[in-house]
């Protein structure tokens, strides 16, 4: 320990004044030092190495749990608690959540549905239920509005939009693309908060439109969409911790999080540590189908 002491302040005091204080010989010091490292040292060095790979492809995002499923992944075998034990003694640490703050405001006069969701995020299929929301992003040039649509089934983000102003467009959009990608079930259920948005009449129209259950969370209950603002605080926490200087530069960036890395590659712990897409892919494809 002594020895190590040394060894990594040796840049900033002399060797020997530290020997000396310490109580140690110079000599000691360098025979320790041109001793060559033990195998469980060397193990843990290549180890390391691996571990930092996984980390900064992970956009510095993974903690030892998800270090440890993509290491296995890759066939390299070792403890979590080795993974983690390494990860801290080489100061990588995963981006925290920040915490999620509500955007949408409800509109009295505008008709709300009974929340048929009642917090039960399960389903036993794709596109049996979806939620939605929007949050807004901030640049240097103002906000940046971001619509979402997530498949309860495999936590995947199957239809988004943004635009520079919360509008009933902005949701309309996000819906949009998701009825463009997906093949939807009979009955599939659609829940959101009670914002003017998803409360206007021709948000409500399009619903009506496509035969989807509409489900609208409790006046002032963040719970009752829990699943959709915990997207948004992982999005936060792990893309949106940097400053934009243009809206078109917050735009690329969640893109290429969205549909490269959160739908793709990103591991959820509910998920079994695979990601939404690997997971779906695991479901019987006879049982749904995706455009």
């Amino acid at each position: 320990m002594k020895y190590r002491f040394i060894d990594a302040h040796r840049a900033v005091y002399p060797v020997g004044r530290m020997c000396q204080v310490l109580g140690v010989s110079r000599g000691g010091y360098y025979a320790w030092r041109e001793r060559p490292l033990s195998e469980r040292k060397q193990s843990n060095t290549r180890l390391l190495l691996h571990i930092r790979a996984v980390y900064q492809e992970s956009r510095r995002t993974y903690g030892s749990r998800r270090v440890y499923h993509d290491l296995r992944e890759q066939g390299i075998v070792c403890s979590r608690h080795r993974i983690a034990r390494l990860m801290r003694q080489d100061g990588l640490r995963a981006i925290q959540r920040q915490r999620y703050k509500q955007t949408t405001r409800p509109n009295p006069r505008l008709p709300v549905a009974p929340n048929i969701l009642n917090q039960d995020f399960t389903a036993q299929r794709p596109n049996q239920k979806w939620v939605a929301d929007f949050t807004y992003i901030p640049t240097a040039q103002g906000w940046l509005y971001l619509a979402t649509v997530m498949d309860v089934f495999s936590r995947q983000i199957v239809g988004w939009s943004m635009r520079e102003r919360q509008q009933t467009a902005l949701v309309e959009d996000a819906l949009q693309m998701a009825l463009a990608r997906r093949c939807r079930q009979t009955g599939l259920l659609h829940h959101s908060d009670r914002g003017s948005q998803y409360a206007s009449h021709d948000y409500q129209k399009l619903l009506a439109k496509e035969h989807l259950q509409v489900s609208m969370s409790r006046s002032g209950n963040c719970y009752d969409n829990a699943m959709m603002e915990s997207f948004f605080a992982t999005l936060k926490a792990e893309c949106v911790h940097q400053h934009y200087t243009s809206r078109h530069e917050a735009r690329s960036v969640i893109l290429d999080y969205i549909e490269r890395w959160y739908n793709r590659r990103r591991r959820h712990s509910s998920l079994g540590y695979l990601s939404p897409a690997d997971f779906e892919q695991r479901f019987p494809l006879d049982k749904f189908t995706v455009r």
